[in-house]
């Protein structure tokens, strides 16, 4: 336990312990479990607003076993019939309690294509199966599958209440801080409260919370300078740039791809370009932990983003 992440460790269970920013919805939530069922859900919102958390919380309520349940991310799956086989292999199967869910977190990564064939799917096992999306960007999910789910759009907390939330966290594993010092961390990273945990925990040492390092460029400045670089044929000069920021963000090689994917206008600006570019990305993500060094598949995805 002592090594676990805060992010995981401090994730609530609980409909009473999740934090809802709208009154509204914890009500509607309770509803839910109370009939002891839910409809398809697209749960969308900023990166670390607790999408993914809220999930977990109304699979626990409803006593789905884990047996009943699979977990996707679209951003790691490495090939769009992969993760449709994983899906019906899962789905043609009949649950051993009310019904499965398939829970298919950062949904926006998929193709247009690939949203259309989940939506049939969708449709195929409506009585057994029910699925939950996540997504941070909800204009980007077709508007086909949007109209199988109920929207549920999960505001920011203020900054205040995410301040408070982080300084629990520090207080409860006896890591001395400085109030300034948690303001900085806060600045960098409100409102993703996941990468503010990481963060603190990465940065606290011997029951101490670390001062936040000066940074130079900002980490889009130095991604765009790397992406210019390898459009003009500077490839040698992109990768110094992508070491240089490994080095300077060392905990965030993973924000790199979502930082490409944020900026997919940078890639091309047609449908089809858009689409090939998801899929370079993520497959690009996805092959993160099979390189043993980082800036080789980043410079790989970057290398074929910008061809």
């Amino acid at each position: 336990m002592k090594n676990k992440l805060w992010v995981e460790k401090y994730r609530p269970n609980t409909v009473q312990d999740y934090v809802f920013v709208n009154e509204r919805q914890k009500k509607q939530v309770e509803g839910w479990v109370s009939e002891g069922s839910i409809p398809h859900l697209l749960l969308s919102g900023d990166p670390g607003t607790g999408k993914t958390t809220l999930a977990k919380v109304l699979i626990h309520e409803l006593g789905v076993e884990e047996y009943d349940v699979l977990e996707i991310n679209a951003s790691r799956e490495n090939g769009i019939d992969n993760m449709r086989d994983k899906i019906n292999g899962f789905v043609q199967t009949m649950p051993f309690g009310k019904f499965k869910v398939v829970l298919l977190d950062e949904a926006d990564y998929l193709t247009q294509a690939s949203q259309a064939a989940l939506r049939n799917d969708m449709e195929a096992y409506a009585d057994t199966v029910r699925y939950i999306l996540t997504c941070n960007y909800q204009h980007k999910i077709i508007p086909a599958l949007k109209s199988r789910c109920h929207e549920f759009h999960i505001a920011k907390t203020d900054q205040t209440e995410f301040t408070a939330r982080a300084a629990t966290v520090l207080v409860t594993e006896n890591v001395e801080f400085d109030l300034d010092d948690l303001d900085s961390y806060v600045r960098a990273t409100y409102p993703d409260l996941r990468k503010c945990l990481n963060q603190l925990q990465v940065n606290s040492s011997n029951g101490k919370l670390m001062k936040p390092q000066a940074q130079g460029s900002s980490e889009h400045e130095l991604l765009l300078e790397a992406t210019q670089m390898f459009k003009s044929g500077k490839i040698l000069e992109a990768r110094q740039q992508l070491m240089q920021y490994i080095a300077m963000y060392p905990t965030r090689i993973e924000d790199c791809y979502r930082w490409m994917y944020d900026n997919l206008d940078l890639w091309g600006n047609s449908q089809e370009r858009k689409d090939a570019s998801i899929i370079t990305i993520r497959n690009g993500l996805a092959n993160l932990p099979l390189v043993g060094i980082p800036e080789i598949s980043l410079a790989a995805t970057l290398v074929e983003l910008t061809s």
